[in-house]
């Protein structure tokens, strides 16, 4: 059964179809208002700017920063542009391998995955779950380059994880059923997956099928829910009066990593679970109709209400807390979990705010002071950063275990100069008080999109992944795609194209070097998209300024620790501006030099997504996510499976010298 990629590209559909209409003012206008040894991720990118010849200052002060060496040693492999390519490739000297797919073993006693998707959903929540997302590599202490855990998302579901695909019912009243085994099974597939890995006696990687630290996160599992919004009426339903615990956590994209050693998983397209069908109720919740919630007779994924009460959102007053209403309000937020620690309950971070969140990227200062860096994936959306009150303090375990508890939020405005400014999220400031409908500092966090309109934050091309330096601190943030750019919100110096086909990648540094500044200096990195034809045939919104291997829609991103940026891809492959790109890859950029060189193709029909390194990168991690057509068999007819792959060099080097 190949993946109907029909239902990828609805789902994206739906997944932009919140757009954020407000208005906002001119970039002109300034608003007036641990435990564990952990990696230091990172390296530098390709730095470019928008005008190459008139180069920012932030670009000049960079290029005088890193030294003129080309970081990027290994051979460019070829774009892919045929439909029926099922494989992955690398550069020569490399090895790409399968590694850890939908339906493998996690739990100790789970049962073999079967080709027919005829595993039940309490097979399902023994083995790993589907649509492989971000991830981390947390390694032991004591043999940090041959034992570690791997720390998987699961972002969503496809039509593959049943036998013939899901199943609807529409009714005629509007509503559409599921089958009761169907849902449960989805829900066990969503969450992440935790397990150790090890190298063997012939330092071959492999998993480790019966540690006691493999885990399943699902849809059933239970969260606590930490302050400020612990208890408020706004967290209780019917399920759960005390409004302090949570079953279950969705669409988790990308995710973080805290200085303490923990993993922050980050809740993405949670809206399009729920349905609200009281369009009066609706209208006057923001914390509904700003997050896009369903109205209508489902919800626009999965129905799976129709099952779980808990997913009808629709107020009822015969209940307590009038049912269901506020389960939305119990998404949308980082996710921290001790991989070290498997009987403890993951929790949910009120105090970061409520977003579509991509990923929760840390910057440490010299100080111990932090922080967090956040892109809300749809069009029009915001990038954020969340400064935590209380400073890192190494080997204190007890004093970090809830310093993301409390602190300040703030999006980004980004001015036409190449300056901005980091504008607080703070109850009680203009635009953020009672009168403006916010109750208090919880109904701030608990519709920070509406907070962030208020106070005229810069709306974005679908802000994803964030990237820091490991050294500079400066960071990066990939713009996917924004085919409304022009439409709901007119172009700016930081969002330049109208109908933007390809995305992205933007650039800023903290005043001073100080993660918790309130100002920056920014420039745009790189303009993805298409090489301009010598006839000036090509439109000018789809031209990009690549220096080397073309590109479409940035996604996800990391920084090794020589130097080098990686660049991950989401773009439809299917659409007629991506002949000369190709299938969706995985790229790596040098700082200095400016080039961009393709490093991975994946099978067509897949995302690439997710990386992670050991600690002496001389193995990578990356995410296949819904292949197309029969990956990782690659027979033509077996049913593909999101799949993680283990990169290595023949000689055991370290990947990208």
């Amino acid at each position: 059964m190949k993946q109907d990629q029909q239902f990828h590209h609805r789902l994206e559909a739906l997944d932009d179809r919140i757009v954020n209409a407000t208005q906002q003012p001119s970039l002109n206008k300034v608003v007036s208002q641990g435990r564990r040894n952990l990696l230091k991720g990172g390296a530098a990118l390709a730095l470019f700017s928008l005008f190459p010849s008139l180069p920012s200052p932030l670009a000049k002060a960079v290029s005088a920063e890193h030294p003129r060496t080309s970081l990027l040693n290994f051979q460019s492999v070829e774009a892919i542009t045929s439909s029926s390519f099922d494989s992955v490739i690398v550069p020569p000297g490399y090895l790409a391998q399968a590694f850890f797919s939908w339906g493998d073993g996690v739990m100790p006693n789970a049962p073999a995955w079967r080709d027919d998707a005829s595993n039940s959903w309490q097979d399902q929540l023994l083995q790993a779950g589907d649509n492989h997302d971000g991830m981390h590599f947390f390694p032991f202490a004591e043999t940090p380059n041959q034992r570690g855990l791997l720390v998987i998302n699961h972002e969503y579901v496809n039509p593959t994880l049943h036998p013939e695909g899901m199943a609807f019912v529409n009714q005629a009243d509007g509503k559409r059923t599921r089958p009761a085994e169907q849902v449960r099974k989805e829900l066990a597939a969503h969450g992440l997956s935790v397990i150790e890995i090890a190298k063997d006696s012939n330092d071959q990687w492999q998993r480790v099928a019966r540690s006691p630290f493999n885990r399943r996160i699902s849809g059933y599992t239970r969260f606590r829910v930490s302050a400020p919004l612990a208890g408020d009426a706004r967290m209780k339903t019917a399920s759960n009066p005390s409004g302090d615990e949570i079953l279950g956590t969705l669409n988790n994209c990308s995710m973080g990593v805290t200085p303490w050693g923990t993993y922050l998983a980050c809740e993405e397209n949670f809206h399009n679970y729920f349905v609200n069908r009281d369009e009066q109720d609706y209208a006057q919740r923001p914390e509904h109709k700003r997050y896009g919630i369903g109205l209508g007779g489902s919800s626009r994924y999965y129905a799976w209400e129709s099952v779980e009460a808990r997913f009808d959102a629709t107020p009822d007053a015969t209940q307590p807390h009038h049912g269901h209403v506020n389960e939305p309000n119990r998404f949308g937020w980082v996710v921290e979990l001790d991989p070290f620690a498997p009987q403890s309950a993951p929790i949910k971070r009120t105090a970061m705010g409520r977003l579509g969140r991509e990923c929760a990227v840390c910057s440490l200062g010299d100080d111990g002071r932090m922080a967090f860096y956040s892109g809300d994936d749809a069009r029009g959306e915001y990038l954020y950063k969340f400064v935590p009150a209380g400073a890192y303090h190494p080997g204190e375990p007890e004093h970090n275990a809830n310093l993301l508890d409390s602190g300040t939020l703030y999006a980004a405005q980004f001015q036409a100069d190449g300056r901005g400014r980091w504008l607080p999220l703070r109850f009680g400031d203009p635009g953020l008080t009672a009168q403006d409908g916010f109750a208090d500092q919880q109904a701030v966090l608990l519709n920070s999109r509406g907070a962030a309109d208020a106070i005229g934050a810069t709306p974005m091309d679908r802000p994803e992944w964030v990237a820091v330096h490991p050294h500079t601190r400066e960071a990066y943030v990939s713009l996917t795609n924004n085919t409304d750019r022009g439409k709901v919100h007119p172009t700016d110096a930081a969002n330049p194209r109208a109908e933007n086909l390809h995305g992205q990648i933007l650039r800023w540094r903290e005043a001073g070097a100080n993660p918790t500044a309130e100002e920056f200096e920014w420039d745009i990195f790189v303009l993805a998209g298409e090489r301009q034809h010598a006839d000036q045939s090509i439109p000018a919104n789809r031209v990009g300024n690549i220096s080397g291997d073309l590109f479409s829609s940035p996604d996800g991103m990391a920084f090794d620790s020589a130097g080098r940026l990686w660049i991950l891809t989401d773009a439809d492959e299917t659409a007629p501006y991506m002949g000369k790109i190709g299938s969706n890859q995985m790229l790596c950029a040098d700082p200095v030099s400016r080039e961009v060189r393709r490093f991975l193709v994946g099978p067509w029909g897949a995302e690439i997504t997710g990386i992670t390194w050991s600690p002496d990168e001389t193995a990578m991690w990356i995410n296949v996510q819904h292949p197309g057509i029969s990956y990782p068999a690659s027979d033509g007819h077996s049913r593909p499976r999101s799949t993680t792959v283990l990169i290595t060099r023949e000689d055991g080097g370290i990947i990208g010298c």
